[in-house]
């Protein structure tokens, strides 16, 4: 008699939990006023929109991180190679990039605060006709960015965002250019039919001139395609371009490629690799990276 009791307390207990879960999932948050919500009265768990990550592809989400919670964004570990060989040269780069963060918070329920650091660089340059090797190591620079969304955050077939943000020369041993840089970065999310989410962004670069005589304008452009896979792996292949307005310049284009995985509904792990396909870029770069939303 009491085994049955208890049988049947574990399976309303059990019914209940599911009936509160399946409750949440069907929230429509286009009718939920979150404007109340701010960085010092946070949104409460059952309104969190799901999280949206600027990572790993190069193209920036449309969405922000909720009012009052904050998320960490990071490549583990970032390793890129390059090889030049024209005009009669031959040099050789390798870089590794460790733990690189992106620390965000949410200010209210369309605004949030992040901030880039570069936390270790090794960059080996090998030029292969002058016979040197030069090493370079330590902290990179500091970049601050503010994303502001302006519809779309917690519901429908698109969002857009902007988000103006400013370099600070900070890095060591000669790894950044020494200059305060900054732009503007514009990114559109459009969800399409049978289960694929598109990016787009277009971004506008101010940036110091080689001979530091003044500034420049450079353009990036990508757009990306996304899709589950199987459970909670997904996938996403991206195009992206870097168009430089400095004499001389020479045109930034990689095929990049990656997958996601959801461990929580906060926490996600990733990896993937950009490949060049123009001289100018990067031959290759793999990573693996990881963000947590609390």
């Amino acid at each position: 008699m009491n085994r049955q009791i208890l049988a049947s307390t574990c399976a309303s207990l059990t019914l209940a939990v599911l009936a509160a879960a399946n409750a949440a999932e069907k929230i429509d948050l286009t009718k939920v006023n979150k404007s109340q919500y701010s960085l010092f009265n946070r949104t409460p768990a059952e309104f969190l929109r799901e999280m949206s990550t600027d990572r790993p592809d190069k193209t920036e989400s449309a969405y922000t991180v909720d009012a009052g919670h904050f998320q960490i964004e990071t490549d583990l570990v970032s390793y890129s190679h390059d090889r030049d060989r024209s005009g009669g040269a031959d040099t050789r780069v390798d870089a590794w990039a460790i733990a690189p963060i992106n620390f965000k918070v949410g200010l209210n329920n369309r605004i949030d605060l992040q901030t880039v650091i570069e936390t270790y660089n090794h960059i080996t340059t090998k030029d292969r006709v002058a016979g040197t090797t030069v090493r370079q190591s330590g902290f990179g620079d500091v970049t601050s960015r503010l994303k502001v969304n302006f519809w779309g955050n917690d519901g429908g077939t698109t969002a857009f965002a902007a988000m103006p943000f400013v370099k600070f020369p900070t890095s060591q041993d000669q790894i950044g250019n020494n200059s305060v840089e900054g732009g503007i970065i514009l990114p559109l999310a459009v969800e399409l039919p049978a289960g694929w989410g598109m990016g787009v962004m277009t971004e506008l670069d101010v940036i110091r001139n080689d001979g530091r005589s003044g500034y420049h304008a450079e353009f990036i452009n990508s757009i990306t395609f996304a899709h589950d896979i199987a459970g909670d792996l997904g996938g996403y292949v991206e195009f992206f371009s870097a168009v430089s307005a400095e004499s001389g310049a020479k045109w930034i284009g990689t095929v990049d490629l990656g997958l996601t995985y959801g461990l929580t509904d906060n926490i996600q792990l990733d990896a993937g690799v950009n490949i060049g396909v123009t001289r100018s870029a990067d031959d290759i770069n793999p990573f693996i990276g990881l963000s947590w939303r609390f």
